[in-house]
Order: C-alpha cells, then structure tokens, then sequence
C-alpha cells in the first residue's frame, strides 16, 4: 500500500472534480485492501501458551465471544451484526490497551432448517450449510471483523463434533454424588455397588444382576441417561418437537401440524442434579438482573415437603412434593399429571361402589380405563402453555380409585388433569381448594369439598374467598387441623410447616426436600442432520459406550433426509428415523475392547439436539487444531482460568440475544460444571460477563389481507403508502425475510462503505436497547468520516494537510476531552457516546482550519477501533507503514481535563447577586472572601449582618442575612 502513502492513491471517480474526496468507491477499495493485508499478516492472531498456535502469550488476556449464528440461506441482514460491530470495536480497543485478544466466529451448523430444505429438494444438508456459512464468512469479513480466522469452527466439521460426541461420553460415564456435591466417574458408583456400599434396588447384591439389569440400575444415576419420557410428538413431521418448536395451540411452527403429548424412549440430560450449584453461582456473575431473574425462575427452587398418600386395595402410595404441607389438612383429592408413570398400575376394572357416578366424575363411560384412556388422549393434544393457561376451563376424570390423607385417614379421590404437569415435583399434587385458585376452581366444576385449614391474620374469617391472603402470610394461623397424633391449631404457618414435616418424617410418611422446576433435558431427536450418538446396543439391549478411538461417528451418507411421516392424527404412531434406513451403517460389527472380541451392535439411530454443539465452543475456540484433547489444559486455564474479577472463571465478555436466556445458556453452564468437576477445565463458569445487544427493528407494510409486501418497494405520497398502486398499512417490527423488510448490509456497504454502516449501528442507540432502523440516516455518519478525513488529505492531491505546529491550549483541552471519554466508553461499551465524542472532536478540527500531526495522529488512533478501515489509511498517510491494530490507545493528560475557570453563583437570601469566574480547585475560604469582596455583593449587603456563608466550592455561595 506504499501508493496510499505517498498519495498516488488513484481511481479518481468518473467527472468528480475531487478525485481524493472519501466516497463509497474509495472506501470500498481501502476497505478490500486493508481486509486482504489484515489476513495475509495474521494482524488479530492471539497466541497460546502451548500448541499449534503457541507464541508471545501476554499475561494479559482478553477473550471477547459473540454467540455464533445459525447460517441461513437469506444471509445478514443489517439486524445481525449489530452485536459482531461491537464486540470487535471491543476487541480492538483492548488490543491497542495492550491485551492479548481472543476474537474470532465460529457457525451453529446442525438443526431442523437445514434438514427441512434437504427434505424438499434433495440437497445434502451439508452443501447447504456449507455454502450459507461461505456467505456469511464473506459478509462480515466485508464489515472489517477482527478475527483470527484460523480458530474459526464450525458445529457440523466432524473434527468438532468427534469432541461434542467426547464430551457425551464424559456426562453419560458420570454421576453425580450428592454428599460431595459433584459428578463422578460412573465407576466409583459401580466399585460402590460390588462393595456393598449402596443398596441394590429389589434387595440382590450387584453379582447377581444381568447386565441388563445392572444398566437398568444405572441409568437412574447417569448424567446422561435415556428413559420413556414424555415429548411432543408430530405425526405430520415425523419427529419430535422441542417446547419451543410448538406454538401455543399445540400445532407445529413448522407446516402446523398437530402435536401430541406421547411417551417415548428418549436420551435425557440430567442437568436437575445440579440445580442448586446453577442457582447459587448466578450470584457472582456479571450478567444482567433480568436475564439472572428469568434462570432463577426457570429454575425455580422450591423448599417444601415429600408426603406419601397411600392408595386404597393396592401395596403402594403415591409421593406428593408440597410447599405447604401446614394445609395437608385441607387436601380433599389428589391430581395426577395424564402422564403419570402410576396412571395404568392405578385404574381399576370397575368404579368404585362409593364413587359419586356423575358424568363430571365418569365423563360418562362405563369403564375408568375408558374413562382415562379418552381423557389421556385428550389432553395429548394440547401443549403445556395451553393446559398451563390461568383463564382456561379446568378438566379431569375420575380414575376409579381413592387414596389416604396420612394425617386423618380421610379417603380422597384421585383424579386425572391436565392443568398438573409430568416434569412438575412428582406430576401429583394434594389439592387443597380452599387455598389454591386452580384447585379451587376444578373442586367447584367437580363438586368436591373444601375445607379452610388457614385463617388470615386479620381475622377476617374462614371464607375460601380469602385464600390468597391467608396463603400468603406467614403469619397467619392454621386452624382445624388437629388429630390425636398431630396439632397444628394455632401455629404460625412457619411453625406448622416444621411441626408437620418432623411428624411426617417419624411416621416414615414423608420428609423435607428440596424441589425445582427444572426438568431433565430431553436430549434425542429424530432427525438426520445432527450429531451421532456415540452408542450402540448389543443384543441384549444393553447401551455401551464406544471408545474413544471410534470417536467421531460420522454421519452416513444418504439419499432421504426425511423421517417418516403419518397422518398427523396419528397419535399411536411412532418416529422413524432417516439414520435407522441406513442399515449398513446401523448394523455393525465392532470389537469395544471389553474382552469378548468383535460382536454384532445396532448404532442408536436418533441425533443429538442442535444444543449440543452450542454448549462448549468456547473451549474449541482457545485451542482449535487439538488432537488429543478437547483443549489443552494450559490453554484453557490460560483463557478462561478464574482470577480475583471473575472468580468462577469464564469467557471475559459474551454478547447475544435475550432470547438466549434460559436454553442455551443454562446447558452451557451445566456442560461446564461437568467438565470442571471432572478435572478437564478450571472454570466452572462459560461466561464471567453477558451483555444483551438490542433489537434493530424497521417498519413492516401489509396489505388488505394483512400479508406483508417488500418494503423497499413501498412509495409514500400524500401521507400514506402505496405498494404497486394499492394502499398499504405500516407499523414497526422485528427485521427479517419473513415480514419482508430485510435490508442486507451489502446493499449498505455498497452505498456508503462498511465503517460508514458500523458508525451508523453504534451511534442509533446504545448496545442494550432496540432502535429502528432508517436508511436515510446513514448519510451522517458518513458525512462523518468525510470531515475526518479532510482534516487530514487534500481531498484534489492526495497529500496531507497536517502541520508540524504544536497545538495551542484549546486544541489540546479537545483532544484529551476526547480521550478521557472515548476510553471510558469504550470500556463500558458505551459505542453510542464514543462516537458522539469522536464527530464532536472531528468538528474542531475542521472548524480550526488545519490540523496539527501530533493531534491528527491521536484523531485516528480514538477513531480506529470503531471505523478501523479509513483509520488504517489515515495512518499510512500519516507516514507510517505498518498497523496501527496494536498501536496504543491515547491516554489523557488530567492537566487539559481540567475546566480553566468555573462560574461561581453568588446569592443573598437565594437570589443571585453575582457571577465569579474561578479556578475549579479554589478552596472554600478564598472563594468565601472573593464572594464577599465582590462589589455588587457588597452593594447588595449594605449594613445587613452577615449571619452564615454556605460555601460550595467551585460553584456556589449562598449569603444569609
């Protein structure tokens, strides 16, 4: 680029009379030359301590992440890069503050849209993929990301995904041990079993099990483990669904399909175990209170009580967990979630003589199994947001069968709901009507009574109406609720609940515990593009584990991507996966290095859900060419290593959506706790801090039929708008292909350039909030960079205009302004203010008429992080030959902070007498005697008595008189 330096710089655009004036042309070709140098020198290269990319490892690190894209065919819109612009502004400011950064991207790559567009046009997958992630390489290598590129990943690269199938591995050879609070190898359970330490369910010893059953036994202590589980079925997709991939009718968001509630064999995660720990570590990150708020809701850690309600003409009972076990007195019936795993061991041949037959109990059949088996298949059909909607008409069934209240005895039907869910406590609750508004309800639409166990502490009475205050009191007493062995009359609702669960636990009917909403993560999916289950089962129908060695398992090769599909009311139907087709590949002989040589395995035919590839990648981005371990432990502690600011360690900064707030970043958080108790990572943290970027919206047009129309096709004449003649409505949303308002940042680029289009992003707003997105705005950034770059070239020759003059005082009070501020809104991400601070500094070197070198070079320096092209020219033209990315950041000199003089207000009796102008670090006693030697203060005071001087320096004195 020697020709940018000594101004040859040519291309002058086609009858422009200022051949070097800054235009989208000449910043294209900057911004292409600069990207290319960028690569070719390996500018934003950070180096490991050890490794393949081992080098000069500052021990200060930086390690900045975005949470990676999903790589459409659509490609970016001007929405997607609005959190990459200012994590590598970031990343670039810490360079220049002499850190070694950690900056690169990598692509969510497995998933349903992928499969879905293979499915309808025979595309592989992965040329699909392939080819979307090439596009978005390219756009935002167009916008000057600061990567190094050579720890790129991606989820679907069989060399990433070898380790996401290890790490499988790790969690499904894991248990987690309660007394020690973390997960150990499964072998130590085992040694535990054989020793006789712990008991063998059914009262054999661990000998005496076959293999089968020995793996029956551990499946309820893996941490990954499968089991029939409750999923969302759709017929119509052949697959599973996720909660999230169901609207709230129970449809499918994709081709609205029917969804059923069906049991399924399913890999599960057991991610409850470490409820606690997920809850207790949000404490001491750096994350935003909403999004700690939505995990601890998630979460939802409820401290109550285990009670046994044993079931009438059966050897068994049913365990309920309870917040309230002060109201066990109230309970007048049970509910069971449709799903229950006692529901066919509890239904009876006939009902029972002292059952009311009504038809609100029966639904009017003949039979409980008829009864249950209607209203099962029932409640299949609606998704848990609708059976869990306040508003909506409660229903059951009686199954036919009764149980008893442990404290009096009392019998108490038991019924079916779908208003109680399977993943909730133990999918039974004890409805306590009087002081539930759900079973409040459903004990009125079935004519069930109710008894009030807890009075308000007002006195008001025992109206169920007052449920809700007495619930939620503790000081409020519990009445009524007294036998010959156990008294709650007049206790607290605190001291209720410690007498009751003590007397639950000594009658071996109940005890205290700990409950959470989390639920197991359901882990399988009945797809084709997704990572490949690292097991196989031999004839037995034992799940063994495959050695590393035969890691990874590659995806076969197949011509039809499409699970099959039913009659989307097919509800008895099940999942056939397009792997299990593939007979050669899931028929296998291997030899597993047991001792029992080569035998005959079936591979497991479903795939890993798409977060699976998400939970760990930032360990692949520290050391990405490893082939003995998922990251070398120097490395990761090196990156990641927690330290006296981020005590559970972490990636340094993470930005991304809100929306992410629970799914990924809670799996993410449960991979890494693993991993830490295993000894393979020091952090027991991904993410120190999280920092959720802001929405940009753009209006969206729809016509008569509420469809929405391109917007960029959209004409406004006479105070409305018009698309093809017709008029349209308009109104703000999300940007996207869907609603047809999509603006790509190429288009943007093409226009203005790309520092122009990352200005623009940062200045609308700050990082956090959402803003709207105008493309007759972008004019002034760009304008911006036009005035910087005329108060350093000659926009006719090419040559700088800088001088060698020292600049005076004013000058140099602008620039460290500038500095101080600029480099403390850069470390507080505060893009929208730093660029503010840059066109404010800019415009008093344009306004001053020549720009001396000294204060030009500064200029650029302040401006590089956040238009990094046109900064790196300016520095060539400045005379300097290699990259200013590791130049440092200017550092203010506290002498030009400093205001020369301040006004002081002086007042009598609080009106204003007079204006001084003083020295902003005079004291008070020279300011009290300015103030009162002042001649119009004087005049003022006359003979008054001075009775008090209020001084408060530099600005104010107050004079009382």
């Amino acid at each position: 680029m020697s020709d940018m330096v000594s101004g040859s710089h040519g291309h002058p655009e086609e009858g422009s009379a200022l051949p070097f004036r800054y235009t989208a042309a000449l910043a294209s070709r900057i911004e292409l030359e600069w990207q290319q140098r960028w690569e070719k020198e390996g500018t934003f290269h950070a180096a490991n301590p050890v490794g393949n990319l081992a080098g000069d490892a500052d021990p200060q690190q930086s390690f900045i992440m975005d949470m990676f894209p999903y790589p459409s065919g659509a490609g970016l819109h001007v929405g997607h890069p609005l959190g990459f612009i200012a994590t590598d502004i970031y990343a670039r400011f810490q360079r220049m503050s002499g850190k070694n950064v950690l900056y690169t991207m990598g692509y969510d790559a497995f998933g349903l849209p992928a499969e879905q567009h293979a499915v309808q046009t025979g595309t592989h997958p992965r040329v699909t993929t392939e080819t979307n992630i090439a596009r978005y390489r390219d756009q935002l290598r167009s916008l000057g990301m600061s990567y190094d590129y050579r720890r790129s990943i991606s989820t679907i690269d069989p060399d990433y995904y070898r380790w996401t199938q290890w790490i499988f591995l790790q969690i499904f050879n894991s248990w987690y041990d309660p007394e020690e609070g973390r997960a150990k190898p499964i072998d130590v359970l085992v040694k535990r079993f054989e020793r006789g330490e712990c008991e063998v369910p059914g009262g054999r010893t661990w000998a005496e099990l076959s293999a089968f059953d020995k793996e029956e036994v551990l499946s309820e202590y893996r941490l990954a483990y499968s089991k029939e589980a409750p999923v969302n079925w759709c017929p119509g997709l052949g697959t599973v669904l996720s909660n999230e991939e169901v609207t709230a009718d129970g449809r499918s968001e994709r081709g609205n399909f029917p969804v059923f509630r069906s049991r399924l064999r399913q890999w599960m995660m057991r991610i409850t175990a470490y409820g606690d720990r997920l809850l207790d570590d949000l404490d001491r990150l750096d994350w935003p209170e909403a999004i700690k708020l939505q995990q601890r809701g998630w979460i939802g850690r409820s401290e109550g009580a285990r009670v046994e309600f044993a079931v009438d003409g059966l050897e068994r009972s049913i365990s309920v967990f309870t917040t309230r076990p002060d109201t066990l007195f109230g309970a007048t019936y049970l509910v069971l979630a449709p799903e229950h795993d006692l529901v066919d061991e509890l239904v009876p041949a006939a009902w029972s003589e002292q059952s009311p037959m009504s038809d609100a109990w029966t639904g009017g059949y003949t039979t409980p199994n008829e009864a249950v088996a209607a209203y099962r298949m029932q409640a299949a059909r609606k998704s848990e947001l609708e059976r869990q909607a306040e508003d909506r008409e409660k229903t059951g069934v009686f199954i036919g069968r009764y149980a008893r209240n442990p404290v009096n005895g009392e019998p108490v039907p038991i019924f079916l709901a779908d208003y109680v869910l399977p993943g909730y406590g133990t999918g039974a609750i004890m409805a306590v009507p009087a002081h539930d508004q759900r079973d409040f309800e459903f004990a009125r639409a079935f004519a069930l009574p109710m008894r009030c166990v807890v009075e308000p502490c007002d006195g008001r009475g025992t109206d169920p109406a007052d449920w809700h205050d007495a619930m939620t009191s503790h000081d409020a007493r519990v009445m009524g609720s007294s036998t010959a062995s156990v008294s709650l009359d007049g206790l607290t609702v605190l001291e209720a609940k410690k007498r009751i669960t003590a007397w639950l636990t000594e009658q071996g009917v109940g005890e205290s515990t700990i409950n959470f909403r989390l639920r197991d993560w359901l882990f399988s999916r009945q797809r084709y593009w997704g990572e490949p289950f690292p097991i196989v089962y031999d004839e037995d129908g034992v799940a063994h584990a495959l050695p590393e060695s035969m890691l990874p398992v590659r995806l076969p090769e197949i011509d039809d991507y499409a699970p099959r599909t039913y009659d989307p009311e097919d509800l008895a139907s099940t999942p056939e996966t397009p792997l299990s087709r593939s007979v050669d590949w899931v028929e296998v002989e291997l030899d597993l290095g047991q001792g029992d040589g080569p035998r005959r395995y079936r591979r497991e035919t479903n795939t890993m859900p798409n977060w699976a590839g998400s939970s760990w990648y930032q360990f692949r981005y520290v050391d990405p060419d490893n082939q003995q371990a998922m990251v070398a432990p120097e490395n990761e502690t090196y990156w990641m290593g927690p330290s006296e600011h981020k005590p559970h360690g972490g990636v340094d900064l993470y930005v991304g959506g809100a929306e992410q707030a629970v799914l990924h970043l809670l799996y993410a958080r449960f991979w890494q706790k693993v991993l830490f108790d295993l000894g393979f990572v020091s952090s027991s943290e991904p993410f120190h801090r999280l920092v959720n970027q802001g929405m940009i919206t753009a209006h969206v047009y729809r016509d008569s039929r509420g469809f929405p129309v391109p917007a960029a096709e959209v004409e406004e004449r006479d105070g409305g708008w018009y698309w093809r003649g017709e008029p349209v409505s308009r109104e703000a949303g999300k940007m996207g292909k869907s609603l047809r308002n999509a603006v790509s940042p190429d288009e943007i680029r093409e226009e203005y350039g790309a520092d122009t289009l990352r200005l623009y992003e940062m200045a609308t707003g700050p990082l956090d909030a959402s803003r709207p997105w105008d493309s007759r705005a972008i004019i002034g950034s760009h304008r911006f960079l036009q005035r910087l770059w005329r108060s350093i070239v000659d926009e006719r020759t090419g040559e700088t205009v800088v001088t060698d003059e020292e600049p005076d005082t004013e000058t140099l009070r602008a620039l460290h302004r500038a500095i101080s501020g600029i480099a403390a809104d850069m470390s507080g991400l505060r893009f929208n203010t730093a660029v503010a601070k840059a066109i404010e500094l800019t415009n008093f070197l344009v306004k001053r008429g020549s720009t001396p070198r000294m204060v030009a070079e500064k200029a650029v320096l302040l401006t590089a992080p956040l238009a990094p092209h046109i900064a790196e020219e300016l520095w060539q033209r400045l005379g300097y030959t290699s990259s200013l990315a590791r130049q440092p950041f200017p550092e203010a000199d506290p002498v030009y902070l400093r205001e020369p003089e301040v006004t002081c207000v002086v007042q009598i009796q609080g009106k204003i007498k007079a204006r001084l102008q003083v020295a902003p670090e005079i004291d008070e006693q020279e300011l009290r005697r300015l103030a009162l030697s002042e001649a119009a203060v004087v005049s003022s005071l006359g003979d008054a008595e001075v009775r008090k001087v209020i001084v408060r320096a530099p600005k104010l004195v107050n004079i009382v008189i």
